[in-house]
């Protein structure tokens, strides 16, 4: 069998995308396709349930427990703390794309989920402004950011590791289960939040209550490891080693040589984190919460938009598996645009009418473009960059994505509030947003189910 041969050295020039037509993806039991779909869902799941929980505690009391002495500003500082984390993503994803590239895919989700896990709980025993002093912020914040660091190199670990195991034509559902990890560590996360609010009441849970979901992130991290420690490597590095070529493109090689792949694809998911974080980041339930709704029943609209999200993430990571990718991706951002404006009046009426269910519609209605966006994510970003350098350049732009799309979305849309007395006037911010990312699709080239591993070897 004749093979296409593989640049060996970042001097070659750019790093094409290895595709080739005749071989199947590498071979993996079903009990192993099982173990990898069930290790990257629920690692990432655990994951992002530590992520959401300070998401959504910093929209409720954040503000009031850390930064009360900045009076109306408080609230805007604790949606600062969400976005400052983001600029520790790309520290993330170039160290553990690195460890991914050279040591394996696997031992990055065993890495990232203990460290997430030790921020989450710590940030459980964190003393209040009022005991400490301007101390609490301060470590709040390094906190936060060693999350956003984890938080960097997991996607890429656990996304890639499930689409390099899927079986030929279904890439798109097997990257998918890391996908729906994180609506369901929303899920999971408010679910948790809205148990305890119900339970032990506003006063008590402001008071104290709030602590419990972070400690709570012990147990899941040791769930999460046992199970992560369990799943075969992806065989596509296997054969990498194999080869010997692993790690051979350097982190500044591969920005000099994919550079202009990892912007589009950090573009192309600009849109989708910063429209998703009104709901993750907890704007809309803060939003809604502060002024006059009740906050338990908001959490139950927001626990019902997770779940609509995770299946919608599913169903249109299978239909990338039919229709392509780019044609998908298209479909989400138009639909994101047309419901842009709606989506932010049902918000405005809801608080104005003081009437819980059109807060709710607007949550739903977030679910569907964004499972569009987001489903076939890890499949597309696959596709676009060569094994040896794959996991560097998917957690790369990730990163970049959320830097610039979430990171600061749920702040920018406190401020839009703010400064011009409506949170209808967010829809103008998120939509330009959306247009970018619409246009960036339209220059990566569909390559859904080509073969991703190399040929030699065989």
């Amino acid at each position: 069998m004749s093979s296409t041969p593989h640049p060996s050295t970042p001097s070659a020039g750019p790093v094409e995308p290895d595709i080739y037509h005749d071989a199947d993806a590498p071979t993996t039991s079903p009990s192993e396709y099982r173990r990898v779909a069930m290790a990257t869902m629920i690692g990432t799941t655990i994951e992002w349930y530590d992520f959401f929980i300070y998401a959504n505690v910093a929209a409720l009391l954040f503000g009031k427990l850390f930064f009360s002495g900045l009076g109306e500003w408080r609230d805007l500082a604790a949606f600062a703390t969400l976005g400052v984390a983001f600029f520790f993503r790309p520290a993330g994803a170039l160290t553990m794309g690195w460890v991914g590239d050279r040591f394996g895919r696997r031992v990055v989700l065993v890495l990232t989920l203990g460290l997430m896990g030790v921020a989450t709980t710590l940030v459980g025993l964190l003393p209040t402004a009022d005991q400490i002093g301007i101390a609490a912020p301060i470590l709040l914040i390094v906190l936060r950011c060693l999350q956003g660091f984890s938080a960097g190199g997991e996607w890429g670990g656990a996304a890639m590791l499930a689409v390099e195991h899927a079986p030929h034509g279904q890439r798109g559902k097997f990257g998918a289960y890391p996908q729906i990890g994180v609506p369901l560590g929303m899920l999971l996360a408010t679910t948790f939040l809205t148990v305890l609010t119900m339970a032990l009441g506003k006063e008590q849970f402001d008071a104290w209550g709030w602590r419990i979901p972070f400690l709570f992130s012990v147990v899941l991290i040791v769930i999460g490891w046992w199970i992560r420690r369990r799943v075969a490597e992806s065989p596509v590095f296997e054969e990498l080693k194999e080869i010997k070529d692993v790690a051979t493109v350097k982190q500044g090689d591969l920005l000099h040589h994919n550079f202009k792949d990892i912007v589009i694809a950090a573009a192309s998911f600009m849109a989708n984190n910063a429209f998703g974080y009104m709901l993750v980041g907890g704007f809309i339930l803060g939003y809604a919460s502060k002024n006059g709704l009740p906050r338990s029943e908001v959490l139950m609209w927001a626990l019902a938009s997770a779940a609509l999200w995770a299946v919608t993430t599913m169903a249109c990571a299978m239909l990338s598996d039919r229709i392509g990718r780019t044609l998908t991706y298209k479909i989400g951002y138009v639909l994101m645009l047309v419901g842009m404006f709606p989506t932010f009046w049902l918000v405005h009426a809801g608080v104005e009418r003081g009437e819980v269910l059109l807060v709710g519609l607007a949550l739903l209605w977030i679910a569907i473009p964004e499972g569009f966006t987001y489903g076939p994510q890890s499949a597309m970003f696959a596709e676009m960059f060569p094994a040896r350098i794959r996991l560097s350049a998917v957690s790369l732009s990730y990163a970049i994505g959320a830097v610039f799309g979430g990171a600061f979305a749920p702040m920018i849309a406190e401020y839009i509030t703010i400064q011009l007395g409506g949170v209808v006037n967010v829809a103008w911010y998120l939509s330009a947003v959306t247009v970018i990312s619409l246009v960036s699709i339209f220059f990566i080239k569909d390559r859904t189910n080509k073969p991703l591993h190399t040929m030699s070897g065989h």
